[in-house]
Formats: C-alpha cells, structure tokens, sequence
C-alpha cells in the first residue's frame, strides 16, 4: 500500500491555544486536572506513548490544556485513519493540530522536533469491553517505537485516570445482539463500535470524576542505534515504555486513593476557599 503524502496542518497560533484553553476552563474547574511529573517533557520533542482511556477525548483535551498552562509546549496529536474519513469532523481535529497517523507524517513532525502524541491501543482501547478498564490493547504494534529509533527521539511514557471511572459499559462487542451489529459495523467501517454507556444514572452523561496524568522521564531510543528495522529492538523498546505505563497508571490509582479532593463537593468547597 503506497504511503499517503505528507499533510501537515498548522499549529493553531499561541493566541489561538489560549483560547481554546480558556474555553475549557469551566470544565477544568470541576474536573481540577492533577499532574505529576509534567517537568519531564523535554521542550525540543519527544514522543508521548500512554494508555487511552474510553471514548478518547473525556480527558485528552484537559491533558493538552494543563501541558500548555504548565510547559507552553504545543501537542500535534496522531489521529486514526477512520477519523479523516468524516469531513466535519476532521476538520475540527485539525483545527486543534491533529495529524493523521501515518508514517510520512510522524516522520516529518518529528524532523521538526515536535511534541507528538501517540496511543498504540488506538481504537481498540477507546472502545473498550466491560472489565477492561486501564488495560493496554496494543496487540503487536511495534511502528511507533521504530519510528522513534529511526531518529533517535526521546519516548516520554504517561498515564491518564479517572475518565474511565466517568462512565460504566452496560453493551460492548461481546454482548449477543449486539455484537452482531458491532462485526458488521467494523467490517463495513474498518473502526470498532463504540460501547454503550451508562453514566450519571441511566443516562450517557459523564461522571464529574477528578483527572490525574503522570509523565515519566523520557526513555532514550537513540541507544538502539540505527536499529529501527530490527524487531527485537522495536519490541524490547515498546514493552519497556508499555511497562512504564502500567507503573504509572498504578501509581495514580494508588495517589487518587489518598486525595481528600477527589470527590466533587470537596472540589468545589476547595475552589470556594
């Protein structure tokens, strides 16, 4: 399959970030986004690799956000495929500095020495199953971390918590009636279907549930040398940032545990005073 052209769209200006910021700042008061480890970023680039949480874009935006508020570093996103083939929509991502995944791309913004957002479980984790919560579905992928080697990019592993506590799958892809749907749906798609939820009650909304995202230190793949067609290398690079992860998604659980501020009503007292 021959590789799409590169198609790089323009960073929204900083004048033009800052205000999407402030749009979200209404929401970002209820949610109260916690970081850890955001000092980790390195300014010239790197590679971010983390586990996505479902339905994607529950905490993806607020994320990005406190990244700009805290770092002044710009995200270039990696969007799937599916995403570009509805037009509004991509339009929009673009609009926020998406790229579509492909390698061309990833090469390209990473001549640059741009901050690139990747989740090797795709779709697959943001359509997740009942009891797959904070799991990694990565399969076998391996193209983000020889990409990396191929320019000797620094991985930075991250962690994100607590959207996937915002919503409870009631019928996903395994469900009798519906998982008929859903092998049709991705057949004739090429994306799953989404899960259906349950938030606030019965209904699709989502929970006000506090975020918190961790950023390990960035994992050197210029070590590996030139050794970006080797499989071996890839895959002892992508279980090495995988574990990280998981480390990291541990640790916020374990923090989230301990904070007096996690639930909404001391939230908002906090905000108050």
């Amino acid at each position: 399959m021959t590789e799409p052209p590169v198609e790089i769209p323009n960073l929204p200006s900083e004048r033009g970030i800052d205000r999407l910021v402030s749009a979200l700042e209404p929401l970002s008061r209820i949610v109260q986004p916690k970081l850890y480890g955001v000092e980790n970023l390195p300014t010239d680039g790197s590679l971010l690799v983390g586990n996505h949480t479902i339905y994607g874009f529950l905490d993806l935006p607020f994320m990005m956000a406190e990244i700009w508020k805290c770092r002044r570093i710009a995200i270039r996103g990696l969007g799937e495929h599916a995403h570009y083939a509805v037009p509004i929509w991509r339009d929009l991502l673009g609009l926020g500095g998406m790229v579509r995944g492909t390698r061309e791309n990833v090469r390209a913004l990473m001549r640059a020495r741009q901050t690139i957002l990747v989740f090797p479980g795709g779709a697959r984790e943001v359509n997740k199953q009942r009891g797959q919560r904070y799991q990694l579905l990565w399969r076998e992928r391996v193209g983000f971390a020889r990409l990396a080697i191929e320019y000797g990019y620094p991985i930075v592993p991250f962690a994100a918590v607590g959207a996937e506590e915002m919503l409870d799958v009631i019928v996903d892809q395994t469900s009798p009636v519906y998982g008929q749907f859903a092998r049709l749906y991705e057949k004739l798609m090429g994306f799953p279907t989404p899960p259906v939820v349950r938030g606030v009650g019965l209904a699709p909304v989502p929970r006000p549930e506090r975020l918190y995202f961790w950023f390990d230190e960035p994992v050197d793949s210029a070590r590996c040398g030139s050794r970006y067609e080797d499989t071996v290398a890839a895959r002892a690079l992508r279980d090495e940032v995988k574990r990280a992860i998981l480390t990291g998604i541990q640790f916020l659980r374990d923090e989230r545990d301990q904070d007096p501020n996690r639930g909404l009503i001391p939230r908002l007292r906090r905000r108050v005073e």
